[in-house]
């Protein structure tokens, strides 16, 4: 069983915690990341991309010139798409890009990022965060005092909307909840933070 240290927010270490082989633990997959992380950048896009074909362009209704005896080449439309202000070709239109990913392998790239955090020594696990008001002053301080990359992901097992509003002014850095947590946002922080509370919810859910 992987163990890992417990913080506070002061940064001092009060305690150490085993985390579950069948989470923390698994083999990293890196085809399994790369699917699952394809697949929520797709998922993500909007798809309202649109350019026009000839068809749709305004103007070229007449034949610019007459078709022989002019020394030039012979042309349709002034709206072809050789022609400048012309049509595209094979345009983008709006469209659909999300698709499906089977839940055993979405399963299985979840632990794989959450033991690549482990084994990457990226993830700070604290036993408690909470803040009496809304202070970005406060997270900017305990960031610090963690020694957390500027990147940073904290995770929290249930809503703290004090801990939410000090962190969402404070560049790179993003709070999410247990149920909330994709495999993306996991592999684009550099650290990440974790209550203990937090890591026996990820562990009931995945184990």
């Amino acid at each position: 069983m992987p163990k890992v240290n417990v913080y506070n927010i002061l940064g001092e270490q009060v305690g150490e915690m085993e985390l579950s082989d069948n989470v923390f633990g698994v083999e990293v997959n890196q085809h399994v990341l790369y699917e699952v992380v394809k697949n929520h950048l797709a998922n993500r896009r909007q798809g309202t991309q649109s350019a026009k074909t000839r068809a749709e362009v305004r103007g070229g209704g007449r034949k610019p010139w007459r078709q022989k005896g002019t020394g030039r080449a012979r042309q349709g439309s002034i709206r072809a798409p050789q022609w400048v202000g012309g049509g595209i070709v094979f345009p983008p239109k709006p469209r659909d890009y999300s698709y499906k990913v089977p839940k055993k392998v979405k399963r299985l790239a979840m632990k794989s990022a959450l033991s690549s955090k482990v084994l990457n020594d990226e993830i700070i696990v604290l036993d408690e965060l909470n803040l009496s008001e809304p202070k970005t002053k406060e997270m900017v301080k305990i960031l610090e005092n963690i020694k957390a990359n500027k990147k940073a992901l904290i995770v929290m097992d249930e809503k703290n909307l004090n801990v939410i509003k000090s962190a969402r002014n404070i560049p790179n850095v993003e709070t999410a909840l247990v149920n909330t947590l994709n495999v993306y946002d996991i592999l684009n922080y550099d650290s990440f933070i974790i209550t203990k509370d937090a890591v026996r919810k990820v562990e009931e859910v995945y184990a």
